[in-house]
């Protein structure tokens, strides 16, 4: 009892004898980060702080009313080595724009444990906050915007994070960067909504497992969620809307969530002149290269240019409860034998579906083959998707469904939902827990 009694007597000293400093210069700004102690507090005034500053030391900044922290266009305008630093309400702008150097706005170093980055503005051409290594970080309420001048592939991305853990990215707004948020090498962190747009992508994961991504927003990206070489993703209640190309890409992704997602007019990116940038993007909602054993479920899929597209190996996927609603081609997905898309008892709701529920049980009586043999010859003739809605194209559907002689194998969902219910599934996408790897 005595040893706590001292403990607790030992850091109410510690907290007592942190200070607090008032500085309204760049020089004095310096000198206070040298002699600052640990749980000291600066509080800056308005103005400018010119300069490259280092924080070594366990302190918080707070940038009241918004005073401006400038780099003077070289090396970071913050560099973080210490554990448990705050940076608050700051303008943080002019970085040098070296992406070899990796400059940033604030670059923390793996010794930057437990650091809060709250409701800062970020302005520069290369990195706004780049993370290396740390752990148990919070990044919140930020606004980063990169550089409109200077051509995307030269731009930094709004938030990096190599090889973090215990992370939580949430509530901010990136846009005009490269990437929003790239995540590498990075397990057990959360992003949670965040609004990312106009940006090449939206979220960017590379080799990173056990990740919860929610509740985020994407609006004219050229890929809303490029989700790569990654494992034990929760993908759940993101949004897509008016991304081009892709709006969740699934490349070498398994073993992932993908639910409750909305994915909404997603359209092929075309250069000045019409022309195509990304052969074979095509405006794809969902796309699945190589992505086996995940479960897709409980997704609005809107009004794009296709729908979902399976490819290279993307099998033992659970696809069911999702809508696929005016999309221009609902799957494209080539099998050489059938492959199911429902789950005990509930497929999925299809816009073009022409079955009839006569028991009123809330599913098709006859089951839906979205990608028969007529999808397969308009995905080999693009120009005959002239003809898709004609009576001649509807009476060869009609035709392979009454002799299954002249059908080929591929998607088949036994039990279509008649009704739109999106955003009304049983299971409430809350309430799920972030996918644990084995």
């Amino acid at each position: 009892m005595n040893k706590l009694l001292c403990y607790i007597a030992i850091t109410f000293c510690i907290q007592a004898n942190a200070e607090t400093y008032r500085v309204s210069s760049s020089n004095e700004l310096i000198n206070i980060l040298t002699s600052a102690k640990t749980d000291d507090e600066i509080l800056l005034n308005p103005g400018s702080y010119l300069g490259n500053f280092k924080i070594d030391k366990p302190i918080t900044i707070d940038c009241q009313n918004k005073a401006t922290l400038d780099g003077n266009n070289s090396n970071d305008t913050l560099r973080i080595t210490a554990p448990n630093v705050s940076i608050k309400n700051c303008r943080i702008i002019n970085w040098g724009d070296d992406l070899t150097d990796m400059n940033a706005g604030i670059f923390a170093e793996k010794t930057a444990t437990d650091l809060v980055i709250d409701n800062n503005y970020f302005k520069g051409t290369t990195f706004g906050i780049w993370l290396d290594s740390s752990k148990s970080a919070t990044i919140q309420n930020n606004k980063v915007e990169g550089d409109l001048e200077t051509r995307s592939q030269d731009r930094g991305n709004g938030i990096h994070l190599f090889n973090v853990t215990d992370t939580l990215v949430q509530n901010n707004e990136v846009w005009h960067a490269r990437d929003g948020i790239y995540i590498d090498t990075s397990n057990n962190n959360k992003l949670i909504g965040n609004y990312l747009h106009d940006l090449r992508y939206g979220i960017h994961y590379m080799y990173s497992h056990s990740n919860l991504v929610k509740d985020n927003r994407t609006f004219q990206t050229r890929t809303a969620y490029a989700l790569m070489q990654s494992k034990y993703l929760t993908v759940i209640n993101n949004t897509s809307e008016n991304d081009t190309n892709y709006g969740i890409l699934m490349n070498y992704i398994s073993y992932s969530t993908i639910k409750d997602n909305k994915i909404i007019r997603i359209h092929q990116q075309q250069g000045p002149g019409g022309e195509q940038y990304i052969q074979g993007a095509e405006g794809k909602a969902l796309f699945m290269y190589n992505a086996p054993f995940n479960e897709v479920s409980g997704n609005l899929v809107q009004e794009s240019e296709i729908a979902i597209h399976l490819t290279a190996g993307s099998e033992g996927n659970k696809i069911h409860g999702n809508y696929f609603v005016k999309n221009r081609r609902q799957v494209k997905y080539v099998a050489n034998r059938e492959v199911e898309w429902s789950l005990q008892g509930r497929g999925n709701y299809w816009s073009d579906y022409q079955g009839w529920d006569r028991n009123n049980d809330g599913i098709g009586d006859e089951a839906f083959e979205p990608n028969d043999g007529i999808d397969k010859v308009l995905w080999k003739y693009p120009s005959a998707n002239v003809l898709i809605n004609s009576p001649a194209l509807q009476t060869l559907r009609w035709v392979q469904r009454e002799f299954p002689v002249l059908k080929s194998p591929g998607i088949k969902d036994s039990f279509p939902l008649m009704r739109n219910d999106f955003g009304q599934s049983e299971n409430d996408s809350n309430d799920l827990e972030l996918v644990k790897s084995e």
